[in-house]
């Protein structure tokens, strides 16, 4: 009887420290989740910054070990998306604007490049556009972005400084999709920034807009207040704001933050 009693005294403390031991794990388990660094971080960015932010976004995974999944589209739907709750770490803009829509949502934002605008033919520039009055020709099959994306605004400005009125045949949702439609042949010109028009390849070219007629696009970048990596998040916009970054953009075709 006595074994008896110590056999089973014996089974539960074998129990008692298995049980610890998986409970120990357990609690090692939940506390490691917020002590190790989140594997992925999701940037939302203008469309514009494809190429560029698709470099950066390699460069910062070798660099960091943190994965970059990238969200590309018009500033003014990435905004409406991030008000919607949308899962992002990172937001870049292509204008101040947008910026502001969600500015209670994200951290402080900082500029970190600059843009400017071209006319975008087709290669060989087959209908001889010269500049943004050949625009208003009613012959010329235009496209331009809407107004609500930020290059479709900076484009009304340009064609407003230049005393033009456009007609366009259709407004896009980003500048990429301007492009294509030029490249494509379903347009004859359109107005999109410097680095699309190099982006877009060997079938089209750009028309330079004269600078009393231009107009610099400002890009800034924040954190999302909402983010669940919020470290990674910062990492990753000081990685853009470093010289590393700026080398980036800098290849692609983009001016460095406007200094006034």
């Amino acid at each position: 009887m006595l074994r008896s009693r110590i056999r089973v005294a014996a089974a539960l403390a074998v129990a008692a420290l298995v049980l610890a031991a998986c409970g120990g794990s357990d609690d090692n388990t939940s506390s490691g989740g917020s002590s190790a660094s989140p594997a992925e971080i999701k940037v939302f960015a203008a469309a514009s910054l494809t190429a560029a932010f698709t470099k950066i976004g390699e460069d910062f995974t070798a660099a960091n070990g943190t994965k970059v999944t990238l969200n590309f589209a018009g500033s003014q739907a990435l905004a409406t998306q991030i008000q919607q709750a949308a899962p992002a770490d990172v937001f870049a803009s292509a204008d101040i604007t947008n910026m502001d829509k969600v500015k209670d949502l994200a951290g402080p934002p900082q500029i970190f490049a600059s843009n400017q605008l071209q006319i975008v033919v087709e290669k060989g520039n087959p209908k001889g556009v010269k500049g943004l009055d050949d625009l208003a020709n009613p012959d010329l099959k235009v496209v331009l972005a809407a107004p609500d994306v930020p290059v479709g605004k900076y484009s009304q400005q340009a064609l407003e400084k230049a005393g033009v009125t456009v007609k366009p045949v259709s407004q896009e949702q980003d500048v990429k999709a301007v492009v294509s439609k030029v490249s494509l042949g379903e347009a004859d010109a359109g107005i999109v920034y410097t680095t699309d028009v190099t982006a877009g390849g060997d079938k089209v070219e750009g028309v330079d807009i004269p600078e009393d007629q231009n107009v610099v696009a400002t890009y800034p970048i924040a954190t999302v207040k909402a983010s669940k990596a919020p470290d990674q998040a910062q990492a990753f916009m000081d990685y853009v704001l470093s010289d590393q970054g700026q080398q980036v953009l800098k290849s692609y075709g983009f001016g460095p933050p406007p200094t006034s």
